[in-house]
C-alpha cells in the first residue's frame, strides 16, 4: 500500500528522508525543481557509495529503488538549495506495478 509522505527539509547536506537495513521500498517524487535525490548504501564515508542520483524538473515522476538485494544498510536522501516542503509517495515491497 503506499504511503504519500511530507517532510520539510532544510538545505546544506544531503537529507535523509527514508532509511533501512536490507530493505525493499520504492520511492517516487515530483517536485521541488532542481531538488537532488539519490540512494546512498553502505555505512557512510569512506565506505559508502551513491546510486540512481538524479535531479528533480516538476515535468516527471523520478522513482529511487531499495531492493532487498541490497544486504547494507540504505538511506534516500535529498539536497535542496531552500528550506523546503518535500511530498514523496512511498512504495514498501513487495511491488506489482511500478517500473
Amino acid at each position: 500500500m503506499a504511503v504519500s509522505k511530507t517532510k520539510h527539509v532544510a538545505p546544506g547536506a544531503w537529507r535523509t528522508l527514508e532509511s533501512g537495513w536490507n530493505a525493499l521500498f520504492w520511492i517516487s517524487f515530483f517536485e521541488p525543481k532542481n531538488a537532488m535525490i539519490k540512494v546512498r548504501y553502505g555505512a557512510g564515508w569512506p565506505f559508502g557509495w551513491d546510486s540512481q542520483k538524479q535531479t528533480l524538473d516538476a515535468a516527471s515522476i523520478k522513482v529511487l529503488k531499495v531492493t532487498a538485494s541490497s544486504l547494507v544498510y540504505a538511506r534516500v536522501q535529498v539536497s535542496v538549495t531552500e528550506a523546503t516542503d518535500i511530498t514523496y509517495t512511498y512504495y514498501p515491497g513487495p511491488f506489482g506495478g511500478l517500473p
